[in-house]
């Protein structure tokens, strides 16, 4: 039963992150802060034939060294790369939240919702490379395991004893944020005191590349949002994991607490499927501000959706003014995915990192790339240095392939 009359306060105890600029949060925090750019050339496989070359890797990981409390190799055999991912940053959140499995007294009120937009990539094509090229008999033993997009949530859950709620979310680049915003309602409701959340993407390999550059949407470049050379969007990957609790629960236990989650809000386009309206992301953003309570100008830093495609960032500015009104030219605002890339259903989880390290260090990350705006783009999207701000609310948004919208927001923690 979930008590919708009361409903309970929700908190970040825990971070975890790997992505294209660190392999952990603190890395990833100090890659924001210095304003590297984790965009390079594609490597893995060949690339000769492919008009796009460039990707945005994650660099150095080891995922023996990474799972520290995983049967790592358990894991390493059955997993995909995707779920050695989201296992790295839940591993990492869980750790920062001071817990251990079983998170909680009773394993039935925990829950782990881990999505993925595409679930174990590398998997299939490795399948459908020795079945179509080197003609095998059959693919792996484990293949069906790996590629299942669940298995990342089904691998932590496992490995921290979580018995309540456990699944994944597929929404294509909203998928992170809606596996927050329904961990968050399972607590608020009262089903589960604590949730791991969050999503994981592995994405780049040759059919991806070519699947995408068929699309017209990556750059060959780089990724300039809201620029006047933006071009397209480079693809990401990685994970962002966030651990979730119920105010009391933290407090009970005497956990240090990074932020509160007080706002949620989801829309759809209900329009088409690649090319966004202003209305729904509109609709989204100030659903998350009616859920929090809060007036626009309460919002210190907004973490945009920001692809770097010429219609994304466009309608992305003209929904915030729609929104935030006057506000909207006084309002920090960043694409962090100019030097993460786009890391598709992950790009939610490590984009509320982000945020919860802002609101930590009253310190917002830049727009790196932003020499020469577009002048319809015409907001203070922090120009490719970051900058002390004060920081009491951070908003983020995810806005996806099928116009499927959703956005959070994280307040500092409760006094």
């Amino acid at each position: 039963m979930t008590n919708q009359t009361n409903p309970k306060r929700v908190v970040v105890t825990g971070m975890g992150a790997v992505t294209p600029i660190g392999n952990t949060t603190e890395e990833f925090w100090a890659g924001l802060r210095a304003g590297d750019s984790g965009v390079g050339e594609v490597t893995g496989f060949p690339i000769e034939d492919l008009k796009i070359q460039i990707a945005a890797h994650v660099k150095n990981f080891d995922p023996k060294a990474r799972l520290r409390h995983f049967k790592r190799d358990k894991i390493i055999t059955l997993a995909d790369r995707y779920s050695w991912y989201a296992a790295a940053a839940a591993d990492e959140a869980i750790a920062q939240a001071g817990l251990e499995a079983p998170l909680t007294s009773d394993p039935y009120r925990s829950a782990c919702i881990i999505g993925s937009g595409a679930g174990g990539l590398v998997t299939f094509e490795n399948a459908y490379r020795d079945l179509f090229i080197h003609k095998k008999k059959a693919t792996h033993p484990l293949t069906l395991l790996r590629i299942i997009g669940s298995s990342a949530s089904a691998h932590v859950g496992i490995e921290f004893g979580v018995k309540g709620p456990t699944f994944a979310t597929c929404s294509a680049c909203s998928t992170a944020s809606h596996a927050l915003g329904i961990a968050r309602d399972y607590i608020r409701g009262g089903l589960v005191d604590v949730a791991i959340a969050g999503a994981s993407e592995s994405v780049i390999n040759y059919g991806t590349m070519k699947a995408w550059q068929a699309l017209h949407v990556l750059s060959p470049d780089g990724c300039f949002p809201f620029s006047k050379k933006r071009n397209g969007t480079v693809l990401g990957e990685g994970a962002g994991i966030l651990v979730l609790e119920s105010l009391e629960h933290a407090q009970a236990r005497g956990a240090k607490i990074y932020g509160e989650f007080v706002g949620y809000g989801m829309a759809s386009d209900s329009e088409n499927m690649v090319k966004p309206t202003v209305e729904g992301p509109s609709y989204a953003m100030q659903m998350a501000l009616n859920d929090a309570g809060l007036t626009p100008e309460k919002i210190s830093y907004l973490n945009a959706h920001g692809t770097a495609t010429t219609d994304n960032d466009l309608n992305e500015t003209k929904a915030i003014k729609n929104v935030f009104g006057d506000h909207a030219y006084k309002l920090a605002v960043s694409s962090t995915k100019s030097m993460h890339g786009h890391p598709l259903g992950a790009g939610g989880g490590i984009e509320a990192v982000a945020c919860l390290k802002a609101l930590e260090e009253n310190w917002v990350p830049p727009t790196i790339g932003l020499d020469d705006p577009d002048p319809e783009c015409d907001l203070d999207y922090i120009p490719n240095v970051g900058r002390d701000l004060q920081v009491d609310y951070t908003m983020s948004n995810s806005f996806a392939f099928g116009g499927l919208n959703s956005v959070v927001i994280f307040a500092k923690p409760p006094v």
